[in-house]
């Protein structure tokens, strides 16, 4: 929001101009990745046009909306699945926008990216050492722990609130389940289902 470039306009809570809304429609109704219709994370999608076009856009800290959200494992995973596969299309569509922007966001949004990278590489050896020599090693836990408390403690220190260390519960949930489902995100791209 410092920089009027939130990189991704929440659908349930987003509002538009109706003017920028209508210079956009036809790139935002014919989204299209490798050749494929594609209609989801259209919020993503929408705010990097938005972007591409020269707008601002804002975070409005009071802004309530209610949604529906998954209350069982299999809708929440499918849920995460296409919001993984949409945020990687988005962010190769926006690598190029983002310099323009401000280099802090390029940082940020490539660091979102190779986090889970680095957060999966640890882990896999983790799982490589416990199967060949029957252990973890102490420095693939303490490269985890620390990555986890890195990155709740710069959103804690960012959003002025200490809430935001209570994320790092949240590791075992992305090794466990939401990497996995990552990778497959990446490798199956081109799928709109």
């Amino acid at each position: 929001a410092r920089f009027g470039a939130v990189m991704c306009c929440c659908g349930p809570c987003a509002m538009y101009r109706r003017s920028a809304l209508a210079l956009l429609l036809d790139q935002y109704e014919t989204q299209f990745f490798r050749g494929k219709p594609s209609d989801f994370g259209e919020d993503r999608h929408l705010t990097i046009l938005m972007l591409k076009a020269g707008f601002r856009t804002e975070y409005v800290p009071d802004a309530i909306a209610a949604t529906v959200v998954p209350d069982s494992l299999g809708p929440y995973l499918r849920q995460q699945l296409r919001w993984a596969r949409s945020t990687f299309r988005d962010t190769f569509l926006a690598l190029r926008l983002l310099p323009e922007l401000d280099r802090y966001l390029t940082l940020d949004v490539v660091g979102q990216n190779l986090g889970p990278l680095l957060l999966a590489l640890s882990s896999l050896a983790a799982l490589a050492q416990f199967v060949i020599g029957g252990s973890v090693a102490w420095w693939t836990v303490l490269t985890i722990a620390a990555m986890t408390m890195v990155r709740c403690s710069v959103a804690a220190f960012r959003a002025r609130d200490l809430r935001f260390l209570g994320f790092s519960l949240h590791t075992p949930i992305n090794i466990f389940l939401l990497l996995p489902l990552k990778a497959y995100a990446l490798c199956t791209l081109s799928n709109s289902d």
